[in-house]
């Protein structure tokens, strides 16, 4: 039971991150694969709060969340300033940073990892409530993920995405749009980290590196970029068949490379036969029928 309840949390921490990753990378078009360091630093901001100043969790894993939308912020803001393809170079060089400092301070665990990170709701026998917590938290991720894109803002959204210029010429500020929706899904990945943090009380930067921005990638590709359920069902069976391949007898030498085979070899796959992934998206995906600036205006001024 404890097996399956374990399960269940990490299916709901990678829907969690998922949908908000897809939120950043498909309906807003922002190039970045640091998601999953947005991710150690509410893990790690909530932990130490909690563990060394005594804070009590819930409000650490806030901090947490905090913390990793302002250093998005941080990071989209000059990047954004510059292109848009900056914010890749940006991202990369943030999430590579990061890691080694927490590598290499006393205060993070370094390399070994952080222990002893006070638990929350798992204490006498409460691991039940703490995955109801979890999927509660991934069910509302998934619902304000679809609020955002088909509501005004999500029009707004497309609108950026598919031209920037004339957007800006109708007087919206894109970049202004593009570090709120950075940090909004950022701040996401950070709570998740938190939540993560706090069941499995150990954190280590391994769990956090370029393979884990290769499975998020392979879960919103293979799931369908820009849709609302695709992200989630890439999550659950990319989470499920790593699970089911630990049961095959092999070393972790050979485990582990295996595992970052599978994610890049099936968006390898899924690009080149089924682009649009498991979930096609609507109209908004469809090249020949993007919701276009002038669209966007006609829909502002008709709702006005």
């Amino acid at each position: 039971m404890d097996y399956l309840i374990t399960l269940a949390i990490l299916i709901g921490l990678s829907v969690a991150l998922a949908s908000s990753f897809n939120l950043i990378i498909g309906y807003a078009g922002l190039v970045s694969i640091a998601h999953p360091v947005f991710y150690a630093i509410g893990a790690y901001v909530s932990a130490l709060l909690a563990r060394e100043l005594g804070l009590p969790v819930p409000l650490a894993m806030l901090c947490g969340a905090l913390a990793a939308a302002a250093a998005s912020a941080a990071v989209a803001l000059p990047s954004l300033r510059v292109s848009g393809d900056y914010l890749l170079i940006a991202s990369i060089g943030f999430q590579l940073g990061v890691l080694e400092a927490i590598k290499n301070i006393s205060v993070t665990g370094g390399a070994g990892g952080l222990t002893n990170i006070p638990a929350f709701l798992v204490q006498d026998g409460g691991k039940g409530a703490y995955a109801a917590l979890v999927i509660a938290f991934a069910a509302l991720t998934v619902w304000l993920n679809w609020r955002i894109a088909h509501g005004p803002y999500g029009r707004a959204l497309s609108a950026m995405r598919d031209d920037e210029t004339a957007f800006a010429g109708l007087g919206r500020n894109a970049v202004a749009m593009k570090v709120a929706v950075f940090a909004f899904g950022s701040g996401i990945a950070g709570l998740a980290g938190a939540l993560y943090a706090h069941y499995f009380r150990f954190v280590t930067p391994e769990q956090f590196e370029i393979l884990q921005s290769a499975a998020l990638l392979t879960m919103v590709v293979v799931g369908g970029v820009r849709t609302t359920w695709g992200p989630v069902l890439g999550a659950v069976l990319l989470q499920a068949l790593p699970q089911a391949i630990t049961f095959v007898d092999l070393p972790p030498a050979i485990l582990g490379p295996l595992q970052g085979l599978l994610f890049t070899g099936l968006v390898l796959v899924f690009m080149v036969l089924r682009p649009q992934g498991l979930i096609a998206a609507g109209e908004a995906w469809h090249p020949a029928k993007k919701y276009s600036a002038e669209k966007y205006s006609a829909k502002t001024r008709g709702d006005a």
